[in-house]
């Protein structure tokens, strides 16, 4: 499985206002790669710029060596990225089974009219649908909770099912904002089993995450980012001892 992403010298600038400057990241398949930085560094705007949600003002983005700087959002997903949000996005109303099977949707070929009309062949393909997402429920421990209502779940597993619902898409690339934020260690150690496991299967995986110990155990690289802007790269544990990082999570002194 390939898939790899490459920002070149990203900018986004929303009239004055600097979100993204001359941001250059690698996330090579097969790796854990972390991005970090305090809030309101422009992580998730990293993230949007990606995936199409918003305009690139400059620069480029390469994903799998072809150019997606300007493709649309539907596109971007359909050539095999995913994402997971920071602000849970799921139907509250719907069960954990259902929010799953949407993520399905880019592989249906069967049209509209069959589905209406019940043929054959777009039942059967409702019912593989159907298999797969519960073999991905059961491969995150909710196969029990299958029919319950998304809204209805603890955080932890709501962010599980929002992460199921990407992995739905069959992602060569999956960028994940935050995934273990409202979980506790047990959770957290759970879940950082199943990154691991998408990294091995050869998918690329872009980690924000505010949790430094959870950085650490899972990335291989490490970038941070200040101000739109990035202000190291390397090893997580070098990533995090370097002055100027420290001073952007914790100010200068003088601010002290």
């Amino acid at each position: 499985m390939t898939g790899g992403l490459e920002l070149r010298a990203l900018g986004k600038r929303f009239g004055g206002v600097v979100a993204a400057d001359d941001v250059n990241m690698s996330v090579p398949p097969g790796r854990i790669t972390g991005l970090i930085g305090p809030n309101g560094a422009g992580k998730t705007t990293i993230v949007n710029l990606v995936t199409g949600m918003l305009s690139v003002s400059s620069g480029s983005i390469l994903f799998d060596g072809r150019d997606i700087t300007h493709a649309p959002a539907h596109a971007i997903a359909r050539a095999g990225l995913a994402r997971t949000f920071q602000n849970i996005r799921l139907m509250p109303e719907a069960s954990i089974l259902d929010n799953v099977m949407v993520g399905f949707h880019r592989h249906e070929t069967s049209g509209l009219l069959a589905a209406l009309l019940r043929l054959p062949a777009a039942a059967r393909e409702t019912r593989a649908m159907r298999d797969r997402a519960m073999a991905l429920i059961g491969r995150f421990g909710l196969a029990a909770l299958a029919d319950h209502p998304a809204g209805g779940l603890s955080y932890g597993h709501q962010r599980r099912v929002e992460i199921m619902r990407a992995l739905a898409t069959d992602p060569r690339l999956i960028l994940l904002d935050e995934p273990v934020a409202g979980m506790n260690d047990v959770e957290s150690a759970e879940m950082a089993e199943v990154i691991r496991g998408l990294a091995a299967e050869g998918r690329a995986i872009l980690l924000i995450e505010h949790d430094m110990r959870f950085v650490t155990g899972l990335c291989a690289h490490v970038y941070a980012l200040d101000g739109g802007r990035l202000i190291a790269e390397g090893s997580a544990r070098a990533v995090l001892s370097d002055p100027v990082v420290i001073e952007a999570y914790l100010g200068s002194p003088l601010d002290a």
